[in-house]
């Protein structure tokens, strides 16, 4: 079932290999051209207008193959890899870096603050065939920006940044990435936020930023409060389209629907992240993508045809690896929320919980616990389903952008 792509896939035998449970077999590679050219090449898939953020735990194979049965356009994003711990687990690379085809567009997110590292797990990475990569700048939590040094701690040595972007980009063919935030701390001004920006598109082929609209603060609170407390400033984000023309932004934090994923895009936003709510309500959010973010039909599909393409997938890599994982429990795990808000979803939780101590395979847990959901919702297509009075928080964005901002070619010399 897993399956190493080529480096960049063709889209026939992509199709192909997803159409069955054979391996895919890639050509001899050949070694990664210039990183410059890696900004300008063409994608065989539509430009990134929405996609699912990276975070650990979550966006794991199981999540990414659930997302990708229900929306076929949204770009697709990897938990956080260490660099580290591909350079270090050389041997067991499938394990971190192996994804099944279906899965494209799909971009790898690497973290780590070692140049050398980051160039040589960009380098590993190559031959899976990822569509960019992108480079953590923006993690809050105190085991990455804290004791390890890099997330969004990064944001405060745009040099070192750009010099590993550089690095990454001469490791691989395809484009590469950042994701941040809009400042750390009492580093937070706009024009400090730009001077950041200038420096590592300066510095490197780095061409598109992902921003989180919060700036983070490190001092020892949760990763859950840094999405909460620090207020988010979309007119930062804004600025920074009007302000770097050559450049591409996807604007993310506090987006949580599809129908302020099409705000942002109207008030002018390259492309648009989302990260908990395409978890935590998937069918919601992932089934009005295709339709009404890229306005592409999605061909009604229901629940019932979702889970069972699913479960073919799940019992199929049903412990496939060490100690018998991944179990029913973590193929499970994906689906939990999809019946978010819906007549029997408590029931269907309770009976699956039950189910785990006695099913062996994900198809019979479905068989099991499915009884508690009307037939009328497995059933029904997914539809659009509007805010009513939702605020718009955009409305008023282009009135409070910062002053415009000026580069100063000094800015290059500094740390």
């Amino acid at each position: 079932m897993w399956c190493l792509p080529t480096v960049r896939p063709n889209v026939s035998e992509m199709f192909k290999c997803s159409s069955s449970l054979r391996r895919f077999h890639s050509p001899m590679l050949k070694r990664p051209t210039s990183a410059r050219l890696s900004t300008t090449s063409s994608s065989p898939y539509l430009p990134p207008l929405f996609s699912v953020a990276p975070m650990m735990e979550w966006t794991d194979n199981h999540y990414r193959t659930l997302a990708r049965i229900i929306t076929k356009h949204a770009w697709l994003y990897t938990e956080m890899i260490a660099a580290q711990t591909l350079v270090h687990q050389q041997t067991n690379l499938d394990r971190f870096l192996a994804f099944s085809p279906q899965q494209h567009p799909i971009v790898l997110q690497l973290g780590g603050s070692n140049v050398e590292s980051l160039a040589k797990a960009a380098k590993l990475s190559h031959p899976y065939g990822y569509d960019e990569i992108n480079l953590n700048c923006g993690c809050p939590s105190p085991k990455v920006a804290g004791h390890g040094c890099f997330g969004v701690t990064l944001m405060l040595n745009p040099k070192l940044v750009g010099e590993a972007m550089s690095a990454i980009a001469d490791n691989t063919n395809v484009p590469v990435t950042v994701k941040c935030r809009i400042g750390v701390d009492d580093h937070d001004s706009y024009d400090e936020l730009c001077d950041f920006v200038y420096k590592v598109s300066t510095l490197s082929p780095t061409r598109h930023f992902i921003v989180h609209s919060r700036k983070a603060l490190l001092g020892g609170i949760s990763p859950a409060d840094n999405r909460r407390i620090p207020p988010l400033k979309y007119e930062y984000y804004y600025a920074l389209v009007r302000d770097f023309p050559d450049l591409k932004f996807t604007i993310n934090g506090g987006i949580t629907s599809v129908s302020k994923v099409n705000a942002a895009l109207k008030k002018g936003a390259h492309g648009v992240m989302v990260g908990r709510a395409a978890y935590n309500n998937p069918w919601q959010t992932l089934g009005l993508v295709d339709t009404d973010v890229y306005g592409v039909p999605n061909g009604g599909l229901t629940r019932r045809q979702v889970l069972e393409q699913y479960q073919v997938y799940a019992d199929s890599v049903l412990g496939t690896q060490a100690n018998g994982r991944p179990n029913v429990r973590d193929l499970v795990k994906p689906l939990l929320n999809i019946f978010h808000s819906e007549n029997g979803n408590s029931l269907w939780k309770r009976r699956a919980d039950a189910a785990f101590k006695e099913c062996k395979t994900v198809g019979s847990l479905l068989e099991e616990s499915l009884k508690a959901i009307p037939d009328s919702v497995l059933d029904s297509p997914i539809s659009g389903c509007p805010e009513i009075g939702g605020e718009d928080v955009f409305a008023d964005v282009q009135n409070v952008l910062p002053p415009p901002y000026k580069a100063v070619e000094q800015v290059l010399l500094c740390a």
